[in-house]
């Protein structure tokens, strides 16, 4: 059951922020907070920064000035270059940014410096929504999280998020429209997404939707994701509840064993 949202409309100060991420200069989050709500997500250790007393998935702050405090960020700077990644730590995607169109005002300021390269990473189909503005950026590559293709087992794990299927979909009208595209496998969750069911279909659907570039991840054990995730499996996966707590104690031999039943999908 989705929970009620709390939205506030607030003024940042950055939005183009230096990043530690792997092989990126830059991020940008135009949201603070997810109204995906997925339970197994990283980013809600940010409600001890951001000073929240709701629970992850239940508040949404709508930065509504970002495209002017980018536009001088950028302006203050003599050639601007390198990776950005949009959607760290919230979805840029989510269903505020249908009525905001924020994240588009950001991407529309990005398309007039050539010399950063864009990637975004989303749950949502909405994405299609700016498929022109993607069209001028002459670096931008277009990530979708997918963790299953069971309908059931999504609506549980990502209840705000639109469901598998209209991500490949969207997916596969980007991919025709000339913007590459990739997909996240993350996390894989134990028990629940690592079956040889689940991980078959899962690749299968995307080489039929011609998606070539796959990455993987396994679970962040962070207490409050852990905790969260508990209470998931007590609910609806009793009997895999074991395998989290193998995995939480013994991780390393669960990856290598994951990893190696990964590469004969990856083509490793």
């Amino acid at each position: 059951m989705l929970q009620k949202i709390v939205r506030r409309e607030i003024f940042c100060k950055s939005v183009l922020v230096k990043t530690g991420i792997k092989g990126f200069e830059y991020c940008i989050n135009p949201y603070t907070g997810c109204s995906h709500a997925c339970h197994y997500c990283y980013a809600s250790f940010m409600c001890r920064f951001s000073g929240h007393q709701e629970r992850w998935g239940s508040f949404v702050d709508i930065k509504v000035n970002s495209a002017d405090i980018l536009l001088k960020q950028l302006k203050g700077r003599k050639k601007p270059n390198g990776k950005v990644l949009i959607g760290t730590v919230t979805d840029a995607y989510q269903p505020d940014e249908a009525e905001y169109g924020i994240t588009r005002s950001i991407l529309e300021i990005l398309a007039d410096y050539r010399m950063l390269e864009v990637h975004i990473l989303t749950k949502s189909n909405l994405v299609r929504r700016d498929i022109s503005v993607l069209k001028r950026l002459d670096n931008c590559k277009v990530g979708f999280t997918i963790t299953t293709m069971n309908p059931r087992i999504a609506r549980i794990m990502e209840p705000g998020a639109p469901p598998p299927q209209m991500r490949i979909s969207a997916a596969e009208e980007l991919i025709k429209s000339g913007i590459p595209v990739w997909v996240f496998i993350a996390p894989i969750i134990p028990g629940i997404t690592d079956t040889e069911e689940s991980l078959s279909t899962l690749f299968h659907t995307l080489h039929e939707a011609g998606i070539c570039e796959i990455m993987t991840d396994y679970l962040n054990p962070y207490p409050a994701v852990v905790r969260r995730l508990k209470n998931v499996y007590r609910r609806f996966f009793p009997n895999s509840l074991p395998m989290l707590d193998e995995y939480l104690i013994q991780p390393e031999i669960y990856r290598n064993s994951i990893k190696n039943r990964l590469e004969k999908y990856l083509g490793k």
